[in-house]
């Protein structure tokens, strides 16, 4: 249940702000310098991503956040997650411990019920032209069903036409290059090919620089990550990434990936190539700085992720200069009659999102820096970056990279951290990243024909013109309409049985799915049938139909 109502600390830290706004706007119309004084005095807040893998640091302290702050005066105090999203929400939660902003990723539906956020709807009306305008025409996807009100900002407000990646951004079954080349690129589809194919090169190739060849390696020891070895079940039988569930094309009915026929085929499969030595073993305790850096050595063959998930491995690589040790994405599938759905179709998330909390110290500065923030000549700066200095522009107005060191600040890690793309790309409000901007350029660098052309190194080159494609994503088929997606963005009301349920299923998946994989072929069966003894416990159906609900309402236009 939603509780909306703030706590008194927060309404008289908000009603103090509300007050200090009117008083600062007292002025005569002529006389406005105390006014524009108070807007612009240095200010720093404090800002909370529930998402990981960055360093905690001042906005001021990159390029973008020191250019942002000079036109707002406000800087922030950048944390980002460590450990696990859950814990750390319930330990703001039950302390009251908010920052003033957060960025809640998975966590949303949590601190909403807790009473986190505030409504943004008055000051969105007040100081937020560019808000209405980048999210007016989904605002009626981000009301909460309960009051109607607007808690949160998301991150996928798509602007101009719809921008889809030349190169692959999602998921796919990853390969080292050296793989394909060694067996003259060849065309394979099927799990059995993409498996065989890693046997066969670590067959001949035990060792890399001195140190044993990792044929496939998981992320499943973390936490956060453990979708990692949950999802694959779903691509494999030709569905998008819709999180726990796959939805029938014609009668949008919905049901679990956990306990199916195709999570068992999955997860048997991972049980017999590690029972051949294929499978890294540390793939169940690693964190995911070790597993990036296991990526980065040049060892492992082979595994599936989203690419977002691997940025900072590709770039070390690419920085590498050995296109050998790359990876290539690969559509996997079953059987060669599924028909891939790897790529996401168009959608709306309304539930990852940023917020300001109860906690903030003056939410009238933060949603005029977030408005600020939506100007366009600003979302290119989160993206694209200073003109002449990161990027270029051509005669007829197209954005590009003139050199290599306008490609070397987006591509280096540390470079970008310094920078701020990093840090800017995402967790904030923002439009979404298939965006086009309102001259035809795209959004993002990523979706942009002349980035990516001008990107490709010698070996990307040679392995497109391997299998005559211009670009990676046509190694892909394109996704269908699905109207609903996606349908992990489905909120579920905390302590509800649709939401236990989630909890409880994940939890047995943690427990059983490791034990099926690491044990001997002999007992996979035996294993698997303990899991779904307990599985069957749990209100699977009641899950499905309240998921299949929802699916359908959005299909109908219900949001």
């Amino acid at each position: 249940m939603l509780k909306p109502l703030l706590k008194t600390t927060g309404l008289a830290l908000l009603l103090a702000s509300l007050l200090a706004g009117c008083n600062s706007n007292s002025s005569s119309p002529g006389d406005s310098s105390t006014a524009e004084k108070d807007d612009n005095s240095p200010v720093t807040f404090s800002y909370y991503m529930f998402s990981s893998g960055k360093k905690d640091t001042l906005a001021s302290e990159t390029t973008i956040g020191k250019e942002l702050q000079n036109q707002t005066g406000v800087d922030w105090k950048m944390e980002y997650l460590v450990g696990d999203s859950a814990t750390k929400a319930g330990v703001m939660i039950a302390s009251g411990d908010y920052p003033d902003v957060i960025a809640s990723s998975g966590e949303m539906s949590k601190l909403l019920d807790a009473g986190a956020y505030i409504p943004l709807d008055d000051l969105i009306e007040k100081y937020g032209p560019n808000i209405k305008k980048v999210y007016g025409p989904y605002f009626d996807k981000m009301r909460n069903p309960e009051d109607g009100k607007i808690y949160a900002l998301p991150y996928t407000a798509n602007q101009g036409e719809y921008s889809g990646s030349p190169n692959v951004g999602g998921g796919a079954f990853w390969i080292q290059r050296s793989v394909l080349k060694e067996f003259n690129y060849p065309k394979i589809t099927t799990l059995d090919e993409y498996f065989d194919l890693i046997e066969d090169y670590k067959e001949k190739h035990p060792t890399v620089d001195g140190a044993e060849t990792i044929g496939f390696v998981s992320l499943a020891g973390v936490a956060n990550n453990f979708f990692t070895l949950q999802n694959p079940a779903m691509h494999l039988a030709g569905y998008p990434n819709d999180g726990g569930v796959m939805v029938d094309m014609n009668t949008h009915v919905a049901r679990t990936v956990a306990g199916t026929e195709e999570q068992k085929r999955w997860i048997k499969k991972l049980n017999e190539i590690n029972a051949k030595g294929l499978l890294d073993p540390e793939s169940f305790t690693m964190n995911k700085d070790q597993y990036l850096a296991k990526l980065t050595s040049g060892r492992v063959l082979g595994y599936f992720n989203y690419a977002w998930q691997i940025g900072d491995a590709s770039k070390n690589l690419l920085a590498a200069g050995i296109d050998e040790k790359r990876y290539a994405p690969l559509p996997i599938v079953f059987d060669k009659s599924i028909k891939d759905q790897y790529v996401d179709p168009p959608g709306f998330v309304n539930n990852y999102a940023t917020g300001i909390t109860v906690n903030a110290k003056d939410p009238e500065r933060i949603i005029k820096y977030f408005d600020n923030l939506l100007k366009e000549e600003n979302q290119i700066l989160t993206q694209w970056g200073i003109k002449d200095q990161t990027y270029s522009v051509d005669e007829k107005g197209r954005f590009y990279y003139a050199n290599d060191e306008q490609r070397k600040i987006h591509d280096d890690v540390e470079l970008g951290r310094k920078f701020g793309f990093t840090y800017f790309s995402n967790d904030w409000p923002r439009y979404g990243g298939e965006s086009t901007l309102s001259d035809g350029n795209a959004f993002s660098p990523g979706n942009q024909p002349e980035v990516v052309a001008s990107t490709y190194t010698e070996g990307d080159k040679k392995f497109l013109d391997a299998y005559g494609i211009k670009t990676f994503s046509e190694l892909f088929n394109k996704p269908e309409d699905r109207p609903w997606f996606p349908a992990w963005s489905i909120a579920l009301e905390q302590g509800s049985p649709e939401q236990l349920f989630t909890t409880k299923s994940d939890d047995l998946q943690r427990k059983y799915l490791p034990e099926m994989i690491i044990g001997a072929p002999s007992n996979f069966d035996k294993i698997w049938n303990d899991y779904m003894t307990e599985f069957n416990k749990l209100d699977k159906a009641g899950y499905e139909k309240k998921i299949t609900e929802v699916v359908q309402n959005r299909v109908a236009g219900k949001w």
